[in-house]
């Protein structure tokens, strides 16, 4: 070849590279996170974009989106149940999208209205393997929200490495960091996560940080007859308990004469771990439980086991804190031994399977956590609970349930300490491979 020929190539070669990128990026998967004023009331959804030159097409939360984008003007039709139209026109700048939705009204499909909207865009996934993340949290919260930005953005394989305080807002040196109540650190932002998917979270470390924990000498109301009622006005003083992190062991610091040889095993838990509660919830407080988890209070969320949650949000919104080094079942002293912890987890998410009331997995067991205004509706909602679970995953007929639950069902009573009550049904997962 002549060192004409040679020059040609060369410069084919060098602008087939330079197309390459270009191609790819306009092929690329965008996710943005739309939030649309309604009246005042925020609406989440994940908005999933496919570019080629300047149409754009997708989908949000699972409805068809097919649109224009030029230069800084993006404009797309959201196509919803029975064919209804959802428009959105606006600036990008960014990694931001500000604009109008016009919307049919939801009174009367005859009519329309116009919403302010924007939009985030959730970076992309980086190249390689599952990371690893050290966050050292600065600010805490007091909610379960969904309107609360997002401390971290993380994926699916993710493993997160931070820090909770105590229930009274105290951080590992003896410092207050934020109001008691249960704060919370988080919210982690779960790309991919969306309504309708499960949340995995992996609890591979729950470490204990500091030498002491809090407690108080009280008995909740629903756990004492009308006999102790009276008797127990004097109760609800302090508990500190000494640490010993070595030995994974608790004592009382100043034990009455009955009590200095009560030593007791540390088992680390977490009392709080949520997601952001569905549309049309308000914030929720920390002290407070639902099907997004939140104030559980149940002494198996614990390092090694695994925790599921339906995801009600886009993100999921992952929030966790309240930090026992030990509780036992009800957490009827209302105090568990509260202290702060090293947390390390990961997170997965099943696609497309939603459930209707937290999980928990160990290595033998797994669980299902019913959380009601009464232990009768917490002890239904608990066996629907694992009902389900042995049908959709395991295939069993309800005479089968029936049968596996009347032999080997095991309850217990996690919380009796909040507004509402828990009830957990636990079942050997032995029982699930019979002959095995």
């Amino acid at each position: 070849m002549n060192r004409t020929g040679t020059c040609l190539m060369l410069k084919r070669v060098a602008l087939l590279f330079c197309l390459i990128p270009g191609a790819a990026l306009a092929q690329a998967t965008e996710q943005w996170v739309v939030t649309t004023d309604l009246w005042g009331n925020p609406v989440y959804q994940t908005l999933t974009l496919k570019q080629d030159g300047e149409a754009i097409a997708g989908d949000m939360d699972g409805d068809k989106v097919t649109g224009r984008r030029h230069g800084s003007t993006i404009t797309f039709e959201e196509t919803g149940a029975n064919n209804a139209r959802y428009s959105f026109a606006g600036t990008i700048k960014g990694g931001r999208i500000d604009g109008i939705a016009d919307f049919p009204d939801s009174n009367n499909p005859a009519r329309r209205a116009k919403h302010g909207f924007s939009a985030r865009r959730i970076p992309d996934r980086p190249a390689g393997p599952p990371r690893r993340h050290e966050f050292e949290p600065t600010e805490y919260s007091n909610e379960f929200s969904p309107h609360r930005a997002p401390v971290l953005t993380i994926w699916p394989g993710d493993t997160v490495h931070t820090k909770t305080i105590d229930s009274g807002g105290v951080d590992e040196n003896g410092v207050t960091r934020a109001l008691f109540g249960n704060p919370q650190t988080g919210p982690f932002f779960v790309a991919t996560a969306s309504p309708g998917d499960t949340l995995v979270v992996r609890l591979n470390r729950l470490r204990l940080n500091r030498d002491h924990a809090d407690s108080l000498d009280t008995i909740v109301g629903r756990a004492l007859g009308a006999s102790l009622v009276g008797k127990a006005a004097d109760l609800g003083q302090p508990v500190r308990w000494k640490l010993d992190r070595m030995r994974g062991l608790a004592s009382l610091e100043t034990p009455t004469e009955r009590l200095k040889e009560f030593v007791v095993p540390v088992r680390p838990m977490l009392g709080g771990l949520a997601v952001a509660p569905g549309f049309g919830s308000a914030p929720i407080s920390t002290g407070d439980t639902g099907r997004f988890g939140g104030n559980m209070d149940f002494n198996e969320v614990v390092e090694g086991n695994v925790v599921y949650l339906p995801v009600q949000q886009p993100g999921a919104l992952l929030y966790l804190g309240d930090a026992h080094a030990l509780q036992g079942d009800g957490e009827t002293s209302q105090y568990a031994l509260e202290t702060s912890m090293d947390v390390e987890f990961t997170v997965e998410v099943i696609k497309g399977k939603s459930i209707a009331m937290p999980r928990v997995e160990s290595p033998t067991q797994i669980m299902v956590l019913g959380q009601a205004g009464s232990l009768d509706e917490a002890l239904r909602s608990a066996t629907t609970g694992l009902i389900q679970w042995l049908q959709q995953d395991h295939g069993f007929t309800l005479s089968e349930c029936a049968i596996i639950l009347g032999s080997s069902a095991h309850y217990s009573v996690p919380n009796l300490a909040g507004r509402s009550v828990g009830v957990a049904i636990k079942l050997d997962k032995a029982r699930l491979r019979p002959g095995s």
